[in-house]
């Protein structure tokens, strides 16, 4: 059995390979990786952020882990929350904690052996003497330029003169280190109990921000049963409200409804199934939120009137809101046959936009997630989670063991990359490095596109946009294997780790 783990980074790739190659566990690995990710990643995902994990060992043996940070005591604000800046920070971060919570898991149920200091070493490291600013990085503050030259800790740090780091640029972080030497050397709860909660809370407050030393120490992540649904032989995992993880297997249960045997991969009818199934489980997102009651979405009856619904000569209009975010998606299968799947992030790119005065942190600004609608299942309220579009996953086999681990970036774009990606490996047998490579598409608004269209990518082929068409879809072409289309992994304990040409 092949041992692997796939990241967007190649030095987060590195980090967790040599903790599997040295016989651990698979959240062992994930957790070095994606300590390293926090540094060399710092767009899309840091320590003032989240993670959504997904786990089984080799006898399928499953439980998700929620490390997402709770809405902090304050008053509910009366309106919707800027987007950025000190008033967008409503929630904790509990990435730091989901470790903890990862390794003790790893340590109990699977026989890891890894330290918590040996995991964090190389992050220090890195945080410390400086890494090559990636391309990726230098696009994202290219894209929030001018305004990202205002975000306070910004200039100095991720910026020079105003300007965007050049890429291969060497950026060193040297309070982030200090941090990275504390949480080693004390603990993982320093960062919500001791002197680094000290210091994020002074640091925060100085912005402006509202939270407290209680919010930080009251940080727990929460254990919870997966949500799962049977497709084509395999069982697929994800994770619970409040993500949207029921999200994707709805659109895959609604797609079990039909007989794909002779529509061929990546044409215009599957396209067409698979942006319809996404439209009728995007229609009950809405009810997904902490606590809600939500156990029959995945009902058969549910589902099979969702797929009744679906013409297959007509698109349905598409009248949703888009969510924004980033993430990482980063996951792993050790020799044991033990699988982790897992997604950080601190919300929208570079999150709140604000770094934490003495600690190189940028807090996330997830609390912009709350419904400020009256009465809505995701209304703020102190203690609460907010909706989470992270959902990573794991497909079981039919002995219900791992058969791969898979994951996506990319927030309302996860369930509809997902969607294409199962299909591909599950419906039609190809290997991941195909499915991965193969054409995408993504519903509704973007950063770089307002319309409420169906984004396509360009080597799905002029043939395959003009059925599109005829169907009635609006449809706009983006580049092939453009980053709107999200960055997928899928790790596979006989083909290894494969991540996104994207």
């Amino acid at each position: 059995m092949t041992a692997a783990i796939a990241t967007p980074h190649p030095l987060a790739t590195a980090a967790g390979q040599k903790v599997l190659d040295a016989g651990g566990t698979a959240p062992e690995a994930v957790i070095a990786a994606g300590a390293v990710l926090t540094v060399v990643m710092p767009h899309f995902c840091g320590l003032g952020g989240d993670a959504v994990w997904t786990l089984s060992d080799r006898n399928g043996d499953s439980r998700c882990l929620l490390a997402i940070g709770q809405g902090i005591q304050r008053d509910r604000p009366k309106g919707p929350v800027p987007f950025r800046g000190p008033a967008s920070i409503l929630t904790t971060a509990a990435v730091v904690d989901g470790w903890a919570e990862a390794l003790d898991y790893a340590h109990v149920h699977l026989g890891g052996r890894a330290s918590w200091q040996s995991l964090l070493a190389q992050a220090f490291a890195l945080a410390w003497d400086g890494f090559a600013v990636t391309s990726s990085q230098g696009y994202w503050t290219d894209f929030r330029a001018p305004e990202i030259a205002d975000w306070p800790g910004f200039d100095g740090l991720f910026l020079q003169n105003g300007a965007s780091l050049p890429v291969g640029h060497l950026l060193q972080q040297p309070d982030l280190a200090c941090v990275f030497a504390k949480l080693i050397d004390n603990g993982p709860r320093d960062f919500y109990e001791g002197a680094v909660a000290a210091r994020i809370i002074a640091g925060l407050q100085e912005t402006g921000a509202i939270i407290g030393a209680d919010d930080l120490r009251q940080t727990r992540s929460r254990w919870a049963a997966p949500v799962s649904l049977g497709y084509r032989g395999h069982r697929l995992l994800s994770s619970p409200p409040p993500t949207q993880g029921l999200t994707t297997l709805q659109i895959m249960g609604i797609l079990a409804q039909f007989d794909l045997a002779d529509i061929a991969p990546s044409s215009a009818a599957h396209f067409h199934l698979c942006v319809e199934a996404v439209k009728r489980a995007f229609e009950d997102r809405g009810r997904i939120a902490d606590g809600a009651a939500v156990d029959d979405l995945l009902a058969p009856d549910h589902l099979g009137a969702r797929a009744a619904d679906i013409s297959t000569q007509q698109a349905m209009a598409w009248p949703h809101p888009w969510q924004h975010g980033d993430t990482v998606f980063l996951g792993a299968i050790d020799a044991m046959g033990n699988a982790a799947s897992m997604l950080q992030s601190t919300f929208y790119d570079w999150g709140s936009g604000v770094v934490v005065p003495g600690t190189g942190i940028i807090w996330q600004n997830r609390g912009a997630a709350f419904s400020f609608q009256p009465g809505h299942p995701n209304m703020f309220r102190p203690g609460k989670l907010p909706f989470y579009t992270l959902n990573p996953g794991i497909a079981l086999d039919d002995a219900g063991r791992p058969a791969f681990v898979y994951g996506t970036q990319g927030a309302d774009g996860q369930p509809q990359t997902l969607a294409m990606l199962l299909s591909l490996l599950l419906d039609y047998g190809l290997p991941p490095d195909q499915a991965l490579a193969a054409p995408r598409f993504l519903l509704g608004r973007t950063f770089s596109d307002q319309r409420d269209s169906l984004k396509v990518e360009g080597h799905a082929g002029d043939a395959v946009i003009a059925q599109l068409k005829t169907l009635g879809h609006q449809v706009s072409a983006i580049a092939p294997l453009s980053p709107l289309a999200g960055q997928a992994g899928v790790i596979s304990p006989t083909l290894g780790g494969h991540h996104d040409p994207r």
